[in-house]
């Protein structure tokens, strides 16, 4: 299984309905057939993409030891 954003609003075999935006865990065939029909880019992963700022991060360090904690 892995875990997508939905590019666009997407009825999954069950009939239940995604809005675009929304996080979903679907199997590698499905994920093809959504990539092939754009409902989620190729670069959809389960890989959270907002920006990290742990240890060697670019942005400010948010944790123990940081001037903001």
């Amino acid at each position: 299984m892995v875990y997508v954003k939905l590019e666009s609003d997407w009825t999954d075999a069950d009939g239940v309905n995604h809005t675009a935006g929304e996080s979903v865990d679907v199997d590698a065939a499905t994920l093809a057939a959504l990539q092939a029909e754009g409902i989620v880019s190729e670069g959809s992963s389960s890989k959270d993409t907002t920006e990290w700022a742990g240890p060697g991060s670019t942005t400010a360090w948010a944790g123990p030891g940081s001037s903001t904690v």
